[in-house]
């Protein structure tokens, strides 16, 4: 029997932070070197991760392909040789897929193109112009109003032209062609949370797969692509696969924090997906449960109507929730290791219990007598039976129709504690476990 409650290494939350500190500073963004590198580098952690290109300009759905873009380096300099927006020292300075300058302008002709955050002054704010041509720079607010006045050099040393996109999949057949799907982002430039947080933990999850389950019940998918149209370009080369496969998908985004545990359910709200999460975070803290019009990440479009997987978004504080988000601010004082370790606990429980196979089904007829077993006290005293309770709760509902997930919502117990109840009533033979997807 697998032993669930050994250390394994790379569940610790330390681990995922050096991962994220290594790929800090790659410039990403929807194409280009810097998110080549980021996936270049989750291929050297998951060496069977496949990364696929795409040409720019390929049409997929109603969408298009953008063109590749690269920057190397942008920076204002004012006539008296002081430097701004020095993107060499922070690549949130350019706003994302500006044009290639290299021009002499005003003050007055440069303030329009510079982006700052009037409500946090003291944070860059992050920027992108995807789909129209334009040049510009971020920057605080503070460091907006002290810019002196006089003549500016602007240099935007990018690239922006025919190419490709990339994003990679990990696919851990099992048993059964019947799929988990994972899904996260490459897109952003050094955020911690609200980028690095995904990737680190799907990485951590694919390692527990493989090291606790080397021949899974189930097929675990994961996708690593720059958000919105690279999932776009997975369904379109992939939908009737994961239509006909897929039994339950989450988008993880923003995981690292300790704030909050947050979910955000499927179109539907009424998916093995949503019955999963809600049952993962009972008794934890501060959990959040957010309609699908709250949607903002890939979840829109693994939901979009005629595509209709079961998905819903994972979250530790939401995105668009925190102060930091998508700011200079999300840094590794909003990521820590104790808030991927909590978004790690509340993967792995749904794991665990496909693992297990979802549905209980108690094989006698009637409360079966737990009491010769060891299962249940011989004595009943008024305040000592919680846990004996609880075991005839969790038989109750063990009838092939009902999932661990629905189980441990019925009774309101954590997730990892009905499966170690499953455990002990299939090791008595007093259950079987099954897989009953409709």
């Amino acid at each position: 029997m697998i032993d669930h409650k050994k250390n394994l290494k790379f569940v610790k939350g330390n681990n995922m932070i050096q991962w994220m500190k290594d790929m800090w500073g790659y410039p990403r963004s929807l194409t280009g070197h810097g998110t080549r590198k980021t996936l270049e580098y989750l291929k050297d952690i998951n060496p069977e991760l496949n990364i696929h290109s795409f040409k720019s300009g390929l049409k997929v759905f109603d969408w298009e392909i953008p063109d590749e873009w690269n920057i190397y380096d942008a920076y204002i300099e004012h006539e008296s040789g002081q430097k701004f927006a020095d993107f060499s020292k922070n690549n949130l300075h350019i706003l994302g897929y500006s044009t290639p300058c290299n021009m002499e302008v005003t003050l007055s002709k440069l303030l329009p193109h510079i982006y700052t955050q009037p409500d946090q002054p003291d944070v860059i704010p992050y920027v992108t112009s995807y789909y129209k041509d334009r040049w510009g720079f971020c920057m605080s607010e503070n460091d907006k109003q002290k810019l002196p006045d006089g003549k500016y050099r602007v240099i935007i040393d990018a690239t922006k032209g025919a190419g490709s996109l990339e994003l990679a999949d990990l696919i851990i057949n099992g048993q059964s062609n019947k799929e988990i799907f994972f899904s996260t982002y490459v897109c952003h430039p050094s955020m911690a949370n609200n980028e690095l947080s995904g990737p680190v933990l799907a990485s951590a999850l694919i390692q527990y797969i493989k090291t606790e389950y080397p021949n899974p019940q189930h097929t675990y998918r994961f996708v690593f692509a720059p958000e919105t149209i690279g999932s776009i370009i997975y369904l379109s080369e992939h939908i009737q696969l994961l239509k006909e496969n897929v039994i339950c998908g989450f988008n993880l985004s923003c995981v690292g924090d300790e704030r909050a545990y947050s979910y955000i359910e499927s179109r539907m709200g009424n998916t093995l997906a949503d019955s999963a999460l809600h049952a993962a975070m009972i008794d934890l803290d501060n959990v959040k449960k957010y309609s699908f019009l709250d949607r903002g990440s890939d979840e829109r479009q693994y939901c979009a109507p005629g595509v209709d997987l079961p998905f819903c978004g994972f979250c530790r504080t939401k995105y668009e929730e925190f102060p930091e988000y998508h700011t200079s601010a999300d840094n590794f004082d909003v990521v820590t290791s104790e808030g991927l370790e909590g978004s790690f606990n509340v993967m792995k429980s749904i794991i665990d219990a496909f693992e297990m196979k979802l549905y209980p089904k108690i094989v006698v007829k009637c409360e079966p007598q737990l009491g010769k077993r060891g299962l249940r006290p011989t004595i009943s005293q008024k305040g000592h039976n919680d846990n004996a309770n609880m075991r005839a709760d969790f038989i109750a509902y063990s009838d092939g129709k009902h999932s661990l997930f629905d189980i441990s919502i019925k009774i309101k117990r954590k997730l990892s504690k009905v499966i170690s109840e499953a455990l002990i009533l299939k090791q008595n033979n007093l259950i079987t476990l099954d897989d009953n997807f409709r």
